[in-house]
């Protein structure tokens, strides 16, 4: 039976809605793990595309040069005087993915909310324990998704989770091991997960993002 990856990713955003209503507004000035966004960034880029049009979205596409940094801060752009309360709203009345975030069946936005999540909780010290099931979805999207470094960062490694029934990569090549979440995170380029993971392939991954 193939995966409900829309109601997946409406879980991992309504979960982030209720931890983000939490937060201090020193909390949502946090710098995040996304260079030069802060926490209160992260959440406008997560919303930035639901609802577009294809007209619009192909406007946002052309002004950021069709250059996928470019093409975010293009997006985000239209947020930057939101203020938490209003991106909590937003967030709230997006919590089902539309428009570009719904392709894939619901992949991008269930890799995104659960990828972008950690980039919250990680700098704040507030950890979790990400649902299995949306984990391991995120982790098979995110090797193939066109908008993260993986697919050239882990060739031919060995991925193996050690806390969840999941592998990637040749047996024979360069093994890293560690949690799922923190191999979700080093496949999407998070250098931050490195200290959680073991194994030669680490070396390898570490040299090939510098």
């Amino acid at each position: 039976m193939t995966a409900d990856l829309i109601g997946l990713a409406r879980d991992e955003r309504a979960d982030l809605l209720r931890f983000l209503r939490t937060l201090s507004p020193d909390q949502w000035r946090t710098s995040s793990l996304c260079t030069g966004w802060t926490v209160r960034d992260v959440v406008a880029h997560l919303i930035s595309f639901d609802g577009l049009s294809p007209a619009a979205l192909a406007s946002v596409f052309l002004r950021g040069g069709l250059r996928f940094g470019r093409i975010n801060d293009v997006a985000l752009r239209r947020y930057a005087r939101h203020e938490p309360a209003q991106l909590l709203d937003l967030l709230n009345r997006r919590l089902t993915p539309t428009g570009l975030t719904a392709a894939f069946h619901g992949g991008i936005a269930l890799t995104d909310a659960v990828i972008h999540h950690q980039d919250i909780r990680r700098p704040l010290g507030l950890t979790r324990d990400v649902p299995t099931e949306r984990l391991l979805h995120a982790l098979d999207f995110a090797l193939t998704a066109p908008t993260l470094p993986s697919r050239r960062h882990v060739e031919d490694l060995r991925l193996i989770a050690t806390d969840a029934s999941w592998a990637h990569g040749p047996t024979t090549g360069p093994r890293i091991d560690g949690p799922a979440e923190a191999l979700l995170l080093a496949v999407a380029g998070r250098s931050a997960a490195h200290a959680d993971l073991t194994g030669p392939g680490v070396a390898v991954l570490t040299a090939r993002r510098t």
